[in-house]
Order: structure tokens, then C-alpha cells, then sequence
């Protein structure tokens, strides 16, 4: 029989649900303990996993030595803790984004991984979306050509959160997604937002990530919108191409468009003539991202493999967070990322 990972899971309600239910469905991991502080919350989730342990105590599934890894889906301010009790207690870690609510915490939660030689996961779902890597894959056999820049949507009408701003809340899975497109860490972040429903909590916020190489995106995201939009568009020299992940079958479109600067070597005049040609949609895999996202994590740890979203790429992610929030309180002053504690 192949050896199973024993999995304690603390934070199932809305997203944890869903972390316990694929980590359950998930070859090679048994639930071994669900945490919630909510009562209530921990009967209906421990039900559907009769044979693991439940408690409102977090230290109490920790103290389980046949607990080899933990997932900590709870409130973004318990993130860092609970995660460095979890890696101190020599528990591999799955935590939900965003890794931390400072870079410091951040780069401290990598290096205390390290250092003990566990696993470090942070929940980037967007990833492991095979709509990403076919996008990463035409970026990277240059068939858009050279990229320019691109920009995400990501707005809805809720769900409105009291502890944190849309930015933190909303922002992660777009940073991380444009940051593995791109291959780099934007150098400066610019951002602006506005309070509308709560004193000091951004509802809207609209930001610019400035790269060394002159490339840059923008990121727009909102929990106070009337549409529900997950879109991401690419714009290269050769070919442009988004990614709309509310699209069922059709997510992906391929637009053979561009436009080029010609040179008049007679007159020594430049002309830009645009080019427009077909659209193509290609197939994608349908598999579920977050079932991806969870297997990634069992199998780096049953097999010692690299995480491709660890410890460090979760800080840089809230290196960038950290910048834009930072910017926000600046009323839209860029903030350099080399300044970022």
C-alpha cells in the first residue's frame, strides 16, 4: 500500500471547505484532524470526514505527532502565526494567501522552512490553473512575440470583508499570476483606492506594477462592482491573448493582432501599421485548479520535490501587496519594492 499523508486542516469555512473536501478526495492523504474555532462550523465539516479528529484548539492537532503536515486556511492576520507554530512544531505547511501581512513575516516563514528542511505551500491558486501555464507557455516559446504589458480584472459585487481591503483580499492571485508570466518582481508599485462602505477598507483599488525592463501591468480589483469578471489580457508585439476565467469552455483566445513600427529608409519616416488577423481558441485541460494546487502539495512532500509556489515566492507576492498598500496610504505615491520591510 502506498504511504499516506496525514493532513490536519485548521479554517474550514467557505475556501477551507473546499481545501478539506480535495485534500479528502486526494490520493495518498488522510484527514487526519479538522480545526475551527466555530462550533457549529466544525460538527458540519467534521461530519463529511468521519475518521478524522476535530477541536477548536490549534496546539491540540498540532500536538499530534502522526500529523505530518498542516493546512491553515483561517483569517489572513492568523496566517504568519499559525503557520510558523505549525513549521516550529516540524509540520510541512499549506497556507492559504496571502503568506503574511508583512514582508519581513514573510521572508521570516521562508527562511524558518529552510532552515528546518520542511515544505512551505502558499495557496497562489492561479498557478496551477492550466489556463496560466498555456499563456506562460506562449510567452515562453515567443509566440506573442515581445511582451509589453498586460492588465487583470478581478471584481464582483461581494463578498465585503471587515479585516482586510480588496487589495490584500483580491489582489494576491493577480500579483502572483502576472509575476510568474513575467518572470520578475515589479520594481515599483502604484496604487490607488477608495473607501465607500467602511471607514479605512478599500472596496476598489487600481494599481500599476512597473518592471526593471520597461514592461509593466495593471491590476483593477473590486468587491463593490455589478459585474463578476476574472480576466486577464496579455498584449505582445506579435499576438495578444487573454485568459477569462468565467468563460465554461472558451477561456482562452489567441488574437493574431499587433502593431509595427516601419521604417522609410528613403525618406527616413516611420509608419506604424496595424495588423489584424485571425482569433484562435484553443483547447485547455478542464482539470480543476485547486485539485491541482492540492496534489502539487501532497506530492512534494511524499516525494521531496520543489514547491513551485514556496515560501519565497509567497514573499515576494507580499512584498508587492506590502508596496501597494503602502502606496495607497501615500494617496497614490509610487513605492519602490527595495524599500519594503
Amino acid at each position: 500500500m502506498d504511504r499516506q499523508l496525514t493532513v490536519g486542516i485548521a479554517g474550514v469555512g467557505r475556501w477551507g471547505n473546499n481545501l478539506l473536501r480535495n485534500f479528502a478526495q486526494a490520493s495518498c492523504c488522510r484527514i487526519g484532524w479538522v480545526c475551527d474555532l466555530d462550533e457549529r462550523t466544525l460538527r458540519a465539516r467534521g461530519a463529511t470526514v468521519p475518521q478524522a479528529r476535530t477541536t477548536t484548539r490549534f496546539e491540540e492537532m498540532l500536538a499530534d505527532a502522526a500529523v505530518e503536515a498542516v493546512v491553515v486556511a483561517t483569517k489572513a492576520v492568523t496566517h504568519s502565526q499559525l503557520a510558523q507554530q505549525a513549521l516550529e512544531a516540524g509540520k510541512h505547511v499549506f497556507v492559504e494567501k496571502p503568506l503574511a501581512l508583512s514582508a519581513s513575516e514573510a521572508e521570516n516563514l521562508a527562511r524558518l522552512a529552510d532552515r528546518a528542511s520542511l515544505k512551505l505551500m502558499v495557496g497562489h491558486l492561479m498557478i496551477y490553473h492550466p489556463c496560466v501555464g498555456m499563456v506562460r507557455e506562449m510567452i515562453r516559446g515567443g509566440r506573442l512575440g515581445r511582451i509589453y504589458y498586460m492588465y487583470t480584472e478581478r471584481v464582483n459585487l461581494g463578498v465585503v470583508r471587515q479585516d482586510e481591503n480588496a487589495w490584500w483580499s483580491l489582489a494576491p492571485h493577480d500579483i502572483s499570476m502576472i509575476c510568474h508570466l513575467f518572470e520578475a518582481e515589479p520594481t515599483t508599485v502604484t496604487a490607488s483606492g477608495q473607501c465607500y462602505l467602511q471607514p479605512g477598507v478599500e472596496d476598489v483599488v487600481f494599481a500599476v506594477l512597473s518592471f526593471a525592463d520597461g514592461r509593466c501591468a495593471h491590476v483593477h480589483v473590486s468587491w463593490l462592482d455589478p459585474h463578476k469578471i476574472r480576466k486577464l489580457t496579455v498584449v505582445g508585439s506579435q499576438r495578444m491573448v487573454t485568459f477569462d476565467d468565467m468563460e465554461t469552455t472558451e477561456k482562452i483566445r489567441v488574437y493574431d493582432k499587433g502593431a509595427e513600427v516601419e521604417q522609410n529608409f528613403e525618406t527616413y519616416a516611420q509608419a506604424i501599421s496595424i495588423r489584424t488577423g485571425d482569433i484562435l481558441i484553443p483547447k485547455v485541460a478542464a482539470d480543476e485548479p485547486l485539485k491541482l494546487e492540492v496534489r502539487h502539495f501532497v506530492d512534494a512532500v511524499l516525494d521531496d520535490r520543489p514547491i513551485r509556489t514556496d515560501g519565497r515566492e509567497g514573499a515576494r507576492v507580499v512584498r508587492v501587496l506590502q508596496a501597494g498598500a503602502e502606496s495607497l496610504r501615500r494617496s497614490g505615491q509610487p513605492v519602490d519594492l527595495s524599500t519594503v520591510r
